[in-house]
């Protein structure tokens, strides 16, 4: 090795969890008390091979339990066609190699795209993560970026101030499974930024900076009021991560105990196979009380761990916390505590979330929601719908956006009464809900008006709950009038767009007689009516 190494030191920055504030993993970070070493390992792939290995060695003599990320040159992978001697390192340290993300860094030119594509899919195979550094900032083409399917995507915090294309990067990472990190976070407003624009995790000075010894207490600011990045039904599995401890699935009960006695901040182990797929779950608990048995320790320390475990629970990480709380519901009573495997397309443990983690979500979820529901319906605002619109739109799905509402609705009010008025309100209310399937929703927006996001195909048996039946309050006939834009993909970037292309629809539907339907597409003009006739005067609503 090259005499910088008498001078080398390691400093370690954790990479946060914005959901639950916890260390997800430790950033190696070289920091060389003389001369430019990482310009030199730009240069040469095996000094900058050597840098990753001293780096794993420095991170396992802290015998820290977090998983690892360590920075290498894109070229250097190319040139080299993978890790040998880091594997190696990997295995000598006791560690796992899916314990440990690669951190792929620029430059990107003149780099042999096959090669680094070759290499990456070599260590991928071998069971390390691989994360793509420096996005936004650096020099990665995005078809490159595509074809690495990184595990991670490490946004430059100067992409902040461009809100718009971090939410596109987050649509990436959703389509591709890849988690999105914001790195330099150095302000609170920077980590509310992130938060709203769709970041997952982030590291940077506000958290904590990089130090000589792994810390695992670090600076979260609370989430602060404000428009977050539309979710789908629920919020995503992959928000509440937490490090897996993982052993090989032949580890002995003395090991695990040995594990867990020497950090009381880990509630169970995860006995995982040469892959790196869940086999059976330790929980903390129940394997300590059996352990401190009489006898227990003679009985069980040598013996595998894996006969005190029980079958993991896994659930992929690319669903909501509804879904992994569906699986704890489904589970023994006795182990609604127990951790989650939650896993990746190859089956391979990520990490693992706590049940009260999304407990605690979701019932956050429903306090909000219900703050968004009309008080006089008791369906969502508009918010809900157009957040769900944007969403849609950001995905590239085709989507049908309607507005309906009570024609001359002032009348009903002064002839009928106010009492009569709301409930009709809330009978028309009622028959959108009870007609609406799972593709459907529906909101009130205020007064008599309603809003309606449907696939095309699912419209015709809302309309019909709605249109061909008669309406009247006190007595007095009632008709509504529904427009619809027809948003293919493509032809719309968010709600406000739909919104302006169905403006000139909904003052079409007005001016028909009877119960009215107009239904026209954003990307072309004119409009088709579905329901009403001709009206010799245009009427008002």
């Amino acid at each position: 090795m090259h005499s910088w190494t008498d001078t080398l030191r390691f400093a370690f920055q954790p990479v946060v969890n914005l959901a639950t504030g916890g260390v997800m993993a430790l950033e190696v970070l070289a920091r060389p008390e003389t001369g430019d070493v990482l310009a030199e390992a730009r240069r040469d792939p095996e000094l900058d091979s050597g840098l990753a290995v001293s780096a794993l060695r420095a991170a396992a003599r802290t015998e820290t339990l977090l998983p690892f990320h360590l920075n290498v040159f894109a070229p250097t992978l190319a040139d080299l066609g993978g890790l040998g001697p880091l594997r190696d390192a990997v295995r000598e340290a006791g560690r796992l190699p899916w314990e440990v993300t690669i951190d792929v860094v620029p430059p990107y030119a003149h780099v042999p795209q096959k090669a680094l594509l070759d290499a990456v899919s070599g260590l991928r195979a071998q069971g390390f993560r691989i994360g793509a550094d420096g996005v936004g900032d650096g020099d990665l083409p995005l078809r490159l970026l595509v074809d690495l399917s990184p595990d991670l995507v490490k946004l430059d915090s100067c992409l902040l101030a461009r809100p718009t294309a971090v939410r596109a990067m987050r649509t990436l990472c959703e389509q591709s499974g890849a988690l999105l990190v914001v790195e330099g976070v150095e302000t609170e407003r920077q980590c509310a930024l992130a938060l709203s624009a769709g970041a997952q995790w982030a590291q940077g000075e506000l958290f904590a900076p990089p130090a000589r010894l792994p810390v695992a207490d670090v600076y979260v600011p609370p989430p602060s009021p404000g428009p977050s990045f539309p979710q789908r039904s629920g919020p995503l599995l992959r928000e509440f991560l937490r490090p897996a401890a993982l052993l090989p699935a032949d580890a002995s009960a003395g090991r695990v105990r040995a594990l867990l006695t020497g950090a009381p901040d880990v509630t169970g182990v995860l006995l995982v196979d040469r892959r790196g797929a869940p086999v059976r779950s330790v929980h903390r608990s129940r394997f300590l009380l059996m352990m401190s048995g009489r006898y227990g320790h003679a009985l069980y320390a040598d013996r595998p761990a894996a006969r005190l475990g029980d079958p993991p629970r896994t659930v992929d990480i690319g669903a909501t916390a509804r879904e992994a709380l569906d699986l704890v519901a489904l589970g023994a009573g006795e182990r609604t505590s127990d951790d989650v495997a939650v896993v990746d397309r190859d089956g391979r443990c990520v990490g693992v979330v706590r049940p009260a983690d999304l407990v605690r979500a979701l019932a956050e979820t429903r306090v909000e929601e219900a703050a968004g529901l009309n008080p006089l319906t008791r369906l969502p605002g508009s918010d809900a719908i157009t957040a769900e619109v944007d969403r849609r739109a950001c995905d590239g799905r085709g989507f049908a956006l309607s507005w309906l509402d009570i024609d001359h609705f002032k009348q009903v009010n002064d002839g009928a009464g106010f009492a009569a008025g709301d409930e009709l309100i809330r009978s028309v209310g009622r028959a959108l809900a009870d007609a609406a399937n799972g593709a459907t929703r529906v909101g009130h927006i205020g007064g008599d008006d309603f809003l309606l996001l449907a696939d095309p195909e699912a419209l015709d048996p809302v309309v019909a709950a709605v249109l061909d039946v008669p309406w009247s309050a006190a007595g007095l006939p009632v008709t509504l009038s529904l427009a619809t834009v027809v948003c293919v993909p493509g032809s719309v970037s968010d709600h406000r767009q739909a919104a302006a292309r169905l403006t000139p629809l909904k003052k079409a539907a007005k001016a028909l007689r009877g119960p009215s339907w107009v239904v026209g597409r954003a990307d072309r003009t004119g409009h088709t009516v579905r329901r009403g006739r001709a009206a010799s005067v245009p009427q008002a609503g």
